[in-house]
């Protein structure tokens, strides 16, 4: 507690969320776990018994060894803690190995290093302007962006139930966009080449992080605001990377599980607009992960924890813009309220018909080709609000 105290400064209410939703995590400990918890029980065996050398050569199991450098000196890390709690799983020979020490290290592995995502979330918070803020602390837009960032629904079954280290990763991230606010530029593409180091697969949003890069820091004689004549200005200047950000991140929706939803929050509390492409794209994705969980007592628990998150998000974010109009119009309301039928079907209906043992991917085919609908949809929409929305300019200073 009184280390989340020095990362808040006083926020007790961050302190709160923080520790909430870590004990949530702690719950899921026991949950179905897929082969990814294979893949880093082994990857923690071959960076501690093998030399440097040897690691992306190590073939005994058919999960090798294939992320960065980086992550592979993080497994290496891991591992020397792991050796405390179970030597055996530090056996590359050991294909498949399990027991509750090693259930134990691998889940709690994970909630530690998600210290990075609640620090960064902070810091993100601060970038918030919060002068026109409620009275109220719930209705703050940090208050309301800590509970989308740090109870992010995706997150919370990918990495504490699936099982991966996406908040880890998410937090160099957030914490590269968070320097990018606070004009620490240098900082921010220090951290982003960090995290290419770490995961590959962020190798998409680059071309985003270069052009922003060039046009704010680069090609700008000593670093002024932007200024209406600069043809890289099509964006008020604080939301620039983002839209540009999330459109990369549209190319590896899959591979990301819908956490494109997870840099949206930044956007979701500033303007109705931006926040309705949230909800449209944070509903559909999370609603994408599903066929994750494929388990029985699995079932209640996605649906009620993803019930919840949305719950929120639409009745704290239209309690934030109460003045604004309607966030969906007529056709994105039938398309969300769509979800649900198609649930029932996938879930209830279907594995009780004769198609079950003849076309056994047809739920995961449908449940794919309803999101991908309702994903693009929500990409056109940024994009058509970047190209329509009058650009917010500042006088550049003589």
């Amino acid at each position: 507690m009184a280390a989340l105290r020095v990362v808040t400064g006083g926020d007790h209410w961050f302190s709160a969320l923080a520790l909430g939703v870590t004990f949530l995590k702690c719950l899921l400990i026991p949950t179905y776990h897929s082969t990814d918890f294979e893949v880093h029980r082994n990857w923690l065996a071959i960076t501690h018994s093998l030399p440097v050398s040897q690691w992306y050569y190590e073939a005994t199991s058919e999960w090798t060894l294939d992320y960065p450098p980086f992550f592979a000196w993080f497994e290496f890390v891991l591992s020397h803690v792991a050796k405390y709690f179970d030597q055996e799983m530090l056996n590359v020979r050991n294909l498949n190995y399990s027991s509750s020490r090693t259930l134990l290290f691998q889940r709690f592995s994970v909630i530690f290093t998600d210290a990075l995502f609640v620090y960064a979330v902070h810091e993100c918070c601060k970038c918030i302007d919060g002068k026109k803020a409620s009275k109220e602390v719930t209705e703050k837009p940090k208050f309301i962006l800590s509970v989308l960032l740090l109870w992010n629904f995706g997150l919370l079954i990918v990495d504490h139930i699936h099982f991966q280290y996406n908040g880890f990763l998410f937090g160099l991230m957030l914490l590269s966009i968070a320097r990018l606010f606070q004009k620490r530029h240098l900082e921010g593409a220090f951290l982003f080449a960090v995290l290419l180091h770490f995961k590959h697969i962020y190798l998409y949003v680059a071309p985003a992080y270069g052009i922003y890069l060039l046009r704010s820091f680069c090609f700008t004689a000593n670093k002024p605001e932007p200024t209406a004549s600069n043809i890289f200005t099509p964006l008020p200047f604080q939301e620039r990377p983002l839209p540009c950000l999330l459109g990369s991140k549209l190319l590896g929706f899959v591979q990301c599980f819908g956490q494109s939803a997870v840099c949206d929050s930044l956007l979701s509390v500033g303007k109705a607009g931006d926040a309705s492409i949230f909800l449209i794209l944070t509903t559909t994705g999370h609603y994408s992960l599903f066929p994750l969980l494929f388990t029985t007592p699995e079932l209640p628990i996605k649906i009620l924890l993803m019930l919840s998150f949305t719950i929120y998000s639409v009745s704290s974010l239209k309690t934030l813009f109460r003045k604004e109009k309607p966030f969906f119009n007529w056709m994105e309301t039938f398309y969300l309220l769509g979800l649900g039928p198609l649930e029932v079907c996938c879930e209830l209906v279907f594995p009780f018909t004769s198609w079950k043992l003849k076309y056994p991917f047809l739920p995961l085919l449908l449940t794919s080709v309803y999101c991908a609908v309702g994903i693009t949809y929500a990409w056109f929409k940024l994009y058509l609000s970047v190209l329509t929305d009058p650009p917010v300019y500042k006088t550049k200073k003589q």
